[in-house]
Formats: structure tokens, sequence, C-alpha cells
């Protein structure tokens, strides 16, 4: 192709692709096939899911390394069917870090399973931008629920309140232990 031809952002945007589709060979190249026996549960009422959830604990992880705490995540429906994610966190320091993301259901209207992107939308027809989010334990009342994802490097422990009583949050805990998650990561997220 002419670079002559194209634009400074037609460049800016072909170099990002690149990138991207170069870090995902690489990490794709030395990685071990997922373990695809992580059950979710059986089905999700979404609109019932929708809402806010405060996180009550988490696998530390690079994108939420500058929250102190105070973490929520609210999910409200968008037009086209898909969910509208905010990530709130307070940082040490005070201030407040949000993310904005999109979320969309893979497979029937009742599907636990989620993508999630926080890129630009410019970026979503990429694969490697949408995370996989998976719904794998959730209590009848939609009030405490569990969000992992195949290879079990993440996970999170959402609830609608910003305390959770201990014996249900041990039950949970011992039922992820049961699914292969290593629980001794966890750690806990201060709240009000």
């Amino acid at each position: 192709m002419n670079k002559r031809l194209m634009s400074p952002l037609a460049k800016g945007t072909l170099l990002v692709c690149m990138a991207l589709l170069g870090m995902k060979a690489w990490a794709a190249s030395g990685e071990a096939n997922p373990r695809s026996d992580l059950a979710t549960i059986p089905a999700l009422d979404l609109p019932r899911y929708l809402g806010e959830w405060y996180e009550i604990a988490k696998f530390p992880n690079r994108f939420q390394r500058k929250c102190a705490g105070f973490t929520k995540a609210t999910y409200s429906a968008l037009p086209d069917g898909r969910v509208r994610v905010e990530n709130r966190c307070r940082l040490a320091d005070g201030g407040t870090d949000v993310a904005i993301g999109v979320a969309r259901q893979v497979g029937a209207a009742n599907s636990p399973r989620l993508k999630v992107r926080f890129a630009p939308a410019l970026l979503s027809f990429l694969p490697m931008v949408w995370g996989d989010y998976w719904i794998i334990d959730l209590d009848r009342e939609y009030g405490l629920a569990a969000v992992s994802e195949p290879k079990r490097e993440y996970l999170w422990i959402l609830s609608r309140t910003p305390t959770v009583d201990k014996a249900a949050y041990d039950a949970l805990v011992a039922r992820l232990s049961g699914q292969g998650l290593d629980v001794r990561k966890l750690v806990r997220t201060p709240q009000q």
C-alpha cells in the first residue's frame, strides 16, 4: 500500500490493529489450552441482573491496580439489546476512576456467558478486545454473584449490598474452590 495515500488516522489505526494482532498471536503461542470445564449458572435473567453491584472480593488484576476500594459496577440495558457497563472505584488519592464498556450475551437470550469490551468501538471487530464474563454462581435472589472466565485467571465476587453475610460468603468461596478456582488469591475489597 502506498504510504502517501493513507491519512495519519488510517496509519495510526492500522498500526494499533497490527500491534494488537501481534500481541494476541504472541500470547497464544505460549499459553496452554484453557480449561473448558468451568461451569456457569444454567440460565440468566438479564433484566434481573441489571443494576448496581458492589465488588466484595476479586483476584488482583492489572486493570484495577489503581483502585483502593469502594468498587462497584452498574449494568444497564441499551436499546440494541447490549448492556452498558460502568465500573467505578476510588483511587488512593481520593479520586474516582470510571471505565465505561459494553457487554453482549453469547448464545441464547438467557445465556450466562457474556463478552465485555472496554476498548473503543472502532476496534470492536477485533475478537481480542472482547473479554469473557461468565456468571458462574448466582443466588436465587440475584443478590450475590461470582464472575470468572474459562482460564480462571480472573474472579469477582459481587453483591447488591456493600457487605455480605459471612456464612453466605464462605459458602460461595467453597463452591468456587470446587470449580477449580484458587480462592487463596481472593482479596477483599474495602467498601463503605
